[in-house]
């Protein structure tokens, strides 16, 4: 059964996977030789124009996924070298243009940027058009089309440009870390700076007798990955690595929800906190509605606070499907709590820089939370989680909740609200589509993952919130 969606996170899992085997020998100073080499052997390329560029970009990759440049704090970085196969883009004609006689594609644009040549077919001048797409509406024949690089599609926020040699750009002013860009790059030339060497340097530290013990906080997204293994034993898995516990991130959605539920009562309107990219965003583009946004801390920060107000030694390693994560534990609500990330890619990676196959593993039990805690993990779950929370506490609320499935979503429920014309009094802002089973750091994508998180809810113990919150009291 393949382990990802595509051949290009596979090549990345490929560098983590040998850059995490480097780190447990202490032979990192190899790394940087041995990884391109190792993985393209031969003389003959496998994906580039020739072997010798191939190895030189997956230089660059091992570098990131080294942890990269450390005084570059954001999470998502281009690999300028590897970025050099995607057409320019931008609106242009096609041979569909029957030089008609309307011109309607030359009336409407406001910047002159359309002529026609001598046999009457149009042109778009680069230099004039602002893509503004107006002419491809009028088009009575749709003879033009955008043609957007795959990055510059994924990305609903359009941080994403090109600089003089035609690479892609991230524009950190607008960027919100969602990782969409990441996950559809087909060269993988966006890519998400790892943690990896952190955590293994923590491990191995607790391993070698420092007083601390570690943790993996686990998104609920869990249950929808490693589909090739049972859930028991990707658990097992985590402890082989040398992790002393596993705690289910959903008992902080647990607490979150219920929490929330208390504040959104209070306020009368209020935006989930849950999705860091989701909170970027709106302080990105919406300022005005930062109030709004709940003042409690995501699932994942709520959870690894209440650990370390019981374990203050404790090293917490959040493990999940989102690269925003990464963005997120460098706020200082967070840094405390959060000691680093790895996403599911980075996690398999991990298995198998120590030749572990979960498969063989006895199945061990994650189970701290309740229903409505794991389906934080989907789109719609936590306002579910919100009304089941209000019902629990008795809070006598008429809830309205607008559930956001997708940063585009995400912009229409804020504008109505700014506008005062949206019909809610709560808005559950997910970035990705389908939620966190969405997220660019997952290792498979697809509506089945919903079925397997609301499974996975199902088997819980804890029925209610308030019975799964009881066992931390």
């Amino acid at each position: 059964m393949r382990k990802f969606d595509t051949k290009v996170q596979y090549l990345k899992y490929k560098v983590l996977r040998e850059v995490a085997k480097h780190a447990w020998a202490d032979t990192l100073y190899d790394a940087l030789l041995d990884i391109p080499k190792d993985i393209v052997p031969g003389k003959q390329p496998t994906m580039r124009c020739c072997v010798y560029k191939e190895r030189a970009i997956l230089g660059e990759m091992v570098k990131v996924c080294m942890g990269g440049d450390k005084d570059f704090k954001h999470p998502i970085t281009v690999i300028d070298i590897a970025c050099d196969e995607c057409p320019v883009g931008g609106y242009e004609v096609t041979n569909a243009c029957r030089g008609c006689m309307a011109h309607r594609c030359e009336d409407v644009c406001k910047k002159g940027a359309i002529s026609f040549d001598k046999n009457h077919v149009a042109h778009i001048d680069k230099s004039k058009c602002v893509e503004c797409g107006l002419c491809a509406k009028v088009c009575p024949y749709t003879a033009i089309v955008c043609r957007k690089r795959p990055c510059q599609n994924a990305c609903k926020v359009k941080a994403i440009s090109k600089n003089e040699d035609s690479a892609a750009v991230i524009n950190q002013n607008k960027c919100i870390s969602c990782g969409a860009c990441v996950y559809q790059c087909p060269f993988g030339a966006i890519i998400d700076k790892s943690y990896i060497l952190q955590v293994i340097d923590l491990l191995k530290k607790s391993q070698g007798g420092e007083n601390y013990k570690m943790y993996a906080v686990v998104a609920p997204s869990i249950s929808s990955q490693f589909v090739y293994a049972k859930l028991g034993q990707v658990i097992s898995g985590i402890k082989q690595l040398g992790f002393h516990t596993v705690v289910e991130a959903a008992l902080g959605a647990d607490m979150v929800s219920a929490s929330e539920a208390k504040e959104l009562a209070e306020k009368g309107f209020l935006t989930s906190s849950c999705c860091p990219a989701f909170v970027e965003f709106i302080e990105k583009n919406f300022p005005a509605m930062k109030e709004y946004v709940s003042h409690n801390l995501s699932p994942m920060a709520t959870i690894a606070r209440y650990i370390k107000s019981k374990a203050p030694n404790a090293k917490i390693v959040f493990i999940g499907p989102c690269t925003a994560k990464k963005a997120e534990v460098a706020k200082e609500s967070v840094q405390p709590y959060i000691d680093a990330v790895l996403t599911f890619e980075e996690l398999q990676a991990l298995f198998d820089s120590k030749d572990l196959d979960i498969t063989t593993l006895d199945e061990d039990v994650l189970d701290n939370a309740s229903y409505f805690g794991r389906i934080f993990a989907r789109s719609g779950g936590v306002s579910d989680a919100i009304a089941q929370a209000l019902k629990e506490q008795g809070l006598d609320f008429d809830l309205k909740a607008c559930a956001c499935d997708g940063i585009e979503a995400c912009k229409i429920a804020l504008l109505k609200k700014s506008k005062g014309v949206l019909d809610a009094n709560f808005i559950e802002g997910m970035a990705c589509v389908g939620g966190c089973i969405g997220g660019a750091g997952c290792l498979t994508h697809g509506e089945k993952n919903k079925a397997e998180v609301d499974k996975y809810g199902k088997e819980a113990s804890e029925k209610t919130i308030a019975d799964a919150i009881r066992i931390l009291q």
